[in-house]
């Protein structure tokens, strides 16, 4: 995805023109993802699909800049996807995504020897849903984790593709849409106290850690990381158990565009680095998150491994 970004004082009412300013640079939550990765220290390899324009050019450079490995699928029928992204003084965002070149991945597109190569394996919902069950079935097979960031969720995602699914890593909203739409959470639902008598991101917030805890394991996945903004996260084990990792604060923060797929891509890295320990890694992907929020944009955020390291020692000491 390319992304065209303005930055404004206040979000514009309907129908209203205001002034602003603009960039434009390389995204995509896939794309995010890798880099995120990638600077993160974990040897990374992105899939996508471009068109046969400017923003495709710009892509193969940017990959090229940060040493990795891109495999682009030509799609020169449709144009490289493209994210309207607006963000205010308060630092929040309104994002509008076309999908172009990416909704139209195929499974001859994909190098499976990649897939099977790999030791982890993310999917996401900025490209065609039928390609993510494709890709998962592949590593399935080769018995390489798979890691799904359902954002952003969409009316047709398809639920079979959770039986594929080892970590689960859904944001606030999208985890309320999901424990919403599916039979085995509403059994749970029904036994807690929610207030106004429905799952929202409210009552998300306000639910006690074991009942949380009972609403993932509903999902059917061994691992459900519940991403929450500046308060860190919930992670939910195959073995029933359940941990908070606390968020970072005192940070100036001037972009939270990007800042999930900040998080999932450093989780990434870190279930490498840590040998598949996904409290560990969600602690460096926290770490990743929070860096990120602190400069404009979105793939060009990320932090790098010794900006990672730092940042850790330093809240270690804080603590």
């Amino acid at each position: 995805m390319q992304d065209l970004t303005w930055r404004c004082a206040q979000f514009p009412r309907a129908g209203e023109t205001i002034i602003g300013t603009f960039v434009t640079g390389p995204g995509g939550k896939g794309s995010n993802q890798a880099v995120a990765s990638g600077r993160a220290g974990a040897p990374t390899a992105f899939i996508g699909a471009v068109g046969n324009d400017v923003f495709a050019e710009g892509a193969r450079k940017f990959y090229r800049s940060e040493g990795i490995a891109a495999h682009f699928a030509a799609k020169p029928g449709h144009p490289t996807g493209t994210a309207a992204i607006f963000v205010n003084a308060q630092a929040q965002n309104e994002i509008i995504v076309a999908l172009g070149a990416s909704a139209h991945l195929a499974p001859g597109d994909i190098d499976a020897a990649l897939i099977r190569g790999a030791r982890v394996v993310i999917c996401q919902h900025e490209a065609n849903l039928a390609i993510n069950a494709h890709v998962f079935r592949l590593a399935r097979s080769a018995g390489v984790a798979t890691v799904l960031n359902p954002a952003p969720m969409r009316p047709d995602f398809r639920r079979s593709i959770l039986r594929l699914t080892d970590v689960l890593i859904p944001n606030e909203s999208e985890f309320v849409a999901l424990a919403n739409m599916l039979p085995a959470c509403a059994n749970v639902l029904r036994g807690a106290s929610l207030p106004g008598g429905a799952l929202d991101e409210a009552a998300l917030a306000a639910m006690p850690p074991a009942d949380l805890n009972r609403l993932c394991r509903a999902l059917g996945v061994p691992t459900v990381i519940v991403t929450l903004g500046r308060r860190g996260c919930f992670v939910s084990m195959a073995d029933g158990s359940h941990a908070r990792v606390s968020g970072h604060t005192g940070l100036r923060v001037v972009d939270t565009t990007g800042a999930g797929d900040a998080f999932v891509g450093g989780f990434a890295a870190g279930f490498v680095q840590f040998d598949g320990d996904v409290v560990a890694a969600a602690r460096r992907g926290n770490a990743v998150a929070a860096l990120s929020v602190t400069r404009f944009g979105t793939a060009p955020s990320m932090p790098r491994a010794p900006e990672i390291a730092r940042f850790l020692r330093r809240a270690r000491v804080a603590r």
